[in-house]
């Protein structure tokens, strides 16, 4: 195949190929001055362009350092305080969205809100800026909003961060963005604002993207509804299998070869562009069973969803926790949850980095 510019490309389909390709070190995310620059996806893991004075650290999010210094911040005790807020939250925003009454509009009154405000908690913004930041990184996501809106609260919310980063340095608090100020990494202001940013790109509107179309993929589902309600223990593997049958990412993502590499028999050339479809890994025959079905009891966790390999996503760890909380609540909460409109009335979102929905509403 080739690209639109000319440049000879491959699509790689199959799930096996798809974790040798995202795992082997000859393929880079990045362009050189070898190859020509990859073809940017509008995937999960793509960093924004920085506000004016707020650089972005070099590579990132390629560079090891940057991804390692910040995973680190997700200890098992940190998840477990994030879990107990995050399950806080949702039941705040489930409250929210009974007092609008069916029918709501599932996404904007509970994932969207939801998503902000854990990381809110992620990143210790105060209460008293909650609002302004929830403001920020909604708009800023493109959810219906202009490209000047997107641009000023994009600029707005790397300022905002940058303050956050000044205050953390004389007053700690038990957020990541406090670990990472005070932590062994000799990180700068600049290159911490810059990995707030990017733990915003992967934590917030993919995951209330996500949130939303699982919750969509199982009212469509009556059967597999039903199995979850009948046993909630089935929440985490449902979770999983929700990432692999109802992902978010329309294509991608891409690489290029730093050296002739061969993968299953075909010479990939230095330079060489390579696209991995994580939608066609995820429904592989060849590596699930019926992968066009739903299987709330299937056991996917080696699914694709938040890619693979040293770029997979870094917002993976909250994205698992606010899907397992905020799913299981809210079938809890609503017993008769149902679409409030036809199948047609939640059309897809097409032009913004992740697949979604511009509404969903919902009754109970």
């Amino acid at each position: 195949m080739a690209f639109a510019d000319g440049h000879p490309g491959w699509l790689v389909t199959g799930h096996s190929t798809a974790r040798a390709v995202l795992s082997d070190s000859r393929f880079t995310a990045r362009g050189g001055p070898d190859h020509p620059p990859v073809p940017r996806a509008p995937v999960l893991e793509e960093p924004p362009a920085a506000p004016a004075g707020t650089p972005v650290p070099p590579g990132a999010p390629g560079n090891r350092r940057y991804r390692e210094l910040l995973t680190a911040q997700f200890t098992e005790e940190r998840l477990r305080l994030l879990t107990e807020r995050t399950e806080r939250i949702v039941e705040e925003r489930l409250d929210a969205m009974e007092r609008v009454g069916p029918p709501a509009d599932l996404f904007e009154h509970f994932a969207l809100p939801v998503s902000s405000l854990v990381l809110c908690e992620t990143l210790g913004v105060p209460d008293a800026d909650r609002e302004r930041f929830r403001h920020d990184t909604e708009v800023w996501s493109g959810h219906g909003a202009s490209t000047e809106e997107v641009t000023a609260a994009f600029a707005d919310l790397g300022a905002h961060l940058h303050g956050m980063v000044l205050r953390k340095r004389a007053e700690p608090g038990d957020d990541v963005l406090s670990g990472l100020a005070h932590g062994e990494g000799g990180l700068t202001d600049e290159e911490l604002t810059s990995l707030a940013l990017l733990l915003i790109v992967a934590g917030h509107g993919t995951t209330a993207d996500q949130l939303a179309l699982g919750v969509l993929a199982l009212l469509r589902d009556p059967a597999q509804l039903a199995a979850l309600r009948a046993d909630p223990s089935l929440t985490a593997s449902a979770v999983e299998e929700l990432l692999r049958y109802a992902g978010v990412v329309h294509h991608g993502p891409t690489r290029a070869a730093l050296e002739d590499v061969e993968i299953d028999g075909v010479l990939v050339k230095k330079g060489e562009i390579v696209t991995v479809s994580l939608a066609a890994a995820n429904r592989d025959p060849a590596r699930y069973t019926d992968p066009d079905a739903l299987d709330v009891t299937r056991r996917a966790t080696d699914h694709l969803g938040f890619g693979h390999g040293l770029h997979r996503c870094l917002g993976r760890q909250l994205a698992r926790v606010e899907l397992r909380v905020g799913i299981d609540a809210m079938l809890r909460r609503f017993p008769g949850l149902r679409p409030a409109v036809p199948a047609d009335g939640t059309p897809p979102r097409h032009g913004t980095r992740a697949h979604g929905v511009h509404r969903m509403p919902v009754a109970w």
